[in-house]
């Protein structure tokens, strides 16, 4: 995707469209072996549920238009160790879709190729779009297009030749299945492990805001509206149509190839056929667009210095290969702990984008309180963000309360995950530990002391050299204050420089002077300059002074700009929002 030319919204609902739409392919029948009959009600809750988080969405990414989702909302409303819980969250939500895609894609290519060992081919896929992803493969926006247009057009056929079969031979199966015992003893019941289960109907909506800054002005809130139209029809209709042609007792033992199943109950081994070329197409795609989005999300994490630098490292085609190798790496441990189950990798990917979902309700709330003067094209209100927070987190339950043991398997991924970035995020204590210990042994071993004594000495220094930005603009001492805090709480530097910009002629004030050289003195730890320089702030200087001084743009920091800022905070490169 071009930085240069945006995306239409074609070609960017496409992008992030064949992630969400491709989840009917297997949410249909996931909702149904909970809700029963009533499923299509559950997907219907669902429906509801996404139509509040347009607004949520449409708010925060219209106010903070950079790419990172949830992790990038955190980081510019609050410390960045909430970003890093939110980032963590997404990268397994991004492993559980690769692995989830991957495994159901091979399901059904099994209905075509009944030899096919689906847990060797799964393992192959994923393979295959590591390969690509290292060659620099990234998606395309004619691919994409083509394989959305293709697949809402075989969706669009499997409605139509199942609504002829149900005309052409009634519909004694849904009479049949609505005389079945509702599941859970009760339909309020049903709903609620319905609708927990079938929010997985949802996964990809995230997407589009990890790619916004690719966008045309006005595209993200039109691909939210797509996406949710897509699922508000398609997946409450298809499980309906699913009750009404199959009897449920059928419905388990087709579970990873529902709509196969009925493309060929309905019209014939064609439809079945058809329908299983066009879900291996589209279930990759959603593979292609894991492998890409944690590829991003990973090395801005990394640039944020939160992961090990080495996964910068690019090879001769720009592709970080330790983030793709290590995503890889993961997804092919999740898909061997759970040895290929639908339900235990929906139960992984459900938590961890449940989780995300949260997250970026409750960044909602923190823009609000913190962001106030941010412009921002639309306003979800209070009621709204809470009834989808609320929503959410009750789905989050559900998913827990059917599957207790899910959650083992999600924490046996997310607390590494978590305590390795803890690890990064806590370095200079750590290290300072070390030293500390390498004192006291020093007297047994000396030259061992010694030398870890230098190399731990170096490696703070390495850290703490790497200077900050901060753009103030008439600033009291209050706002200055928590410029500093924030740096002393969430980075590794001893080097801060305060730039205010000035008028052709005008001297810097005296009071802002006086205010650095009192902090200067209450943050002992960290060196302050003072730099005032003639100019106008926006993109042309941010440029100018990363290069000049050699400090990357997500080092540099703002407070919260009004509504008459004339920039996108997307135009800044990636400068940071603190205050």
């Amino acid at each position: 995707m071009s930085h240069e030319k945006k995306l239409n919204e074609l070609e960017a609902t496409a992008i992030c469209g064949n992630d969400i739409s491709s989840s009917c392919l297997y949410v249909s029948a996931l909702a149904i072996s909970y809700a029963g009959q009533y499923a299509w009600l559950a997907l219907l809750l669902v429906g509801a549920i996404l139509f509040l988080f347009r607004k949520i969405y449409g708010e925060v990414v219209g106010a903070l238009p950079l790419n990172g989702g949830a992790y990038n909302v955190l980081l510019n409303t609050t410390s960045k160790r909430n970003a890093a819980l939110a980032a963590c969250l997404t990268i397994l939500s991004y492993m559980a879709t690769a692995v989830l895609s991957a495994n159901e894609a091979m399901h059904y290519l099994h209905t075509l190729w009944h030899g096919l060992p689906i847990i060797w081919a799964t393992m192959g896929l994923l393979g295959l779009f590591l390969l690509l992803t290292l060659l620099g493969m990234s998606e395309s926006a004619l691919v994409a297009v083509i394989i959305f247009i293709t697949h809402l057009a075989s969706l669009t056929l499997l409605v139509g030749v199942t609504v002829w079969y149900l005309a052409m031979h009634g519909m004694p199966n849904l009479s049949l299945n609505f005389h079945v015992p509702v599941k859970g003893g009760s339909i309020v019941n049903a709903l609620f492990f319905g609708f927990s289960a079938a929010m997985l109907g949802i996964s990809g909506f995230e997407s589009s805001a990890n790619f916004v800054e690719e966008q045309a002005r006005g595209v993200f809130q039109k691909t939210l509206r797509n996406m949710w139209v897509v699922v508000t029809v398609f997946n409450p209709l298809l499980a309906f149509l699913a009750i009404a042609v199959v009897p449920l007792a059928e419905v388990g033992r087709h579970a990873e190839t529902l709509l196969s199943y009925l493309g060929t109950v309905a019209g014939g081994p064609w439809l079945g056929m058809a329908i299983s070329v066009n879900a291996v197409a589209v279930l990759s795609g959603a593979v292609l667009t894991s492998f890409v989005g944690v590829s991003g999300l990973m090395k801005r994490m990394t640039l944020d210095r939160i992961l090990p630098q080495f996964f910068l490292k690019e090879n001769k085609r720009g592709s970080n290969y330790f983030i793709l190798l290590t995503f890889f790496l993961l997804c092919v441990s999740v898909l061997l702990i759970t040895n290929g189950q639908l339900g235990p990798l929906a139960g992984v990917y459900t938590i961890s984008f449940l989780s995300v979902m949260a997250f970026f309700a409750l960044g909602n709330f923190l823009l609000k309180g913190k962001r106030p003067r941010l412009p921002r094209p639309v306003y979800a209100g209070i009621p709204t963000v809470t009834l989808a927070m609320a929503g959410v987190l009750l789905a989050l339950y559900g998913n827990v309360k059917i599957h207790p043991e899910y959650l083992v398997v999600f924490l046996q991924y997310f607390l590494p995950t978590m305590a390795l970035v803890s690890i990064m995020l806590n370095r200079i204590a750590i290290l300072n530990l070390v030293l500390s210990a390498v004192e006291s042994l020093s007297q047994h071993l000396p030259r061992t002391a010694r030398l870890v004594r230098l190399k731990v000495r170096q490696q703070l220094r390495e850290l703490t050299q790497q200077e900050f930005v901060f753009f103030a603009q008439d600033d009291n001492v209050v706002n200055l204050n928590k410029v500093m805090a924030y740096v002393v709480e969430n980075e590794f530097t001893n080097r801060l420089k305060i730039v205010t910009l000035l008028n052709k002629g005008e001297k810097y004030p005296e009071e802002l002077l006086n205010d650095i050289r009192v902090l200067d003195r209450a943050y002992e730890e960290i060196e302050v300059d003072l730099v005032t320089m003639e100019g106008h702030f926006g993109p042309d200087l941010i440029e100018e002074l990363s290069k000049k001084w050699s400090i990357p743009k997500n080092f540099m920091f703002i407070g919260s700009p009004g509504d008459r800022f004339p920039y996108q905070i997307s135009e800044l490169g990636g400068v940071r929002l603190i205050i």
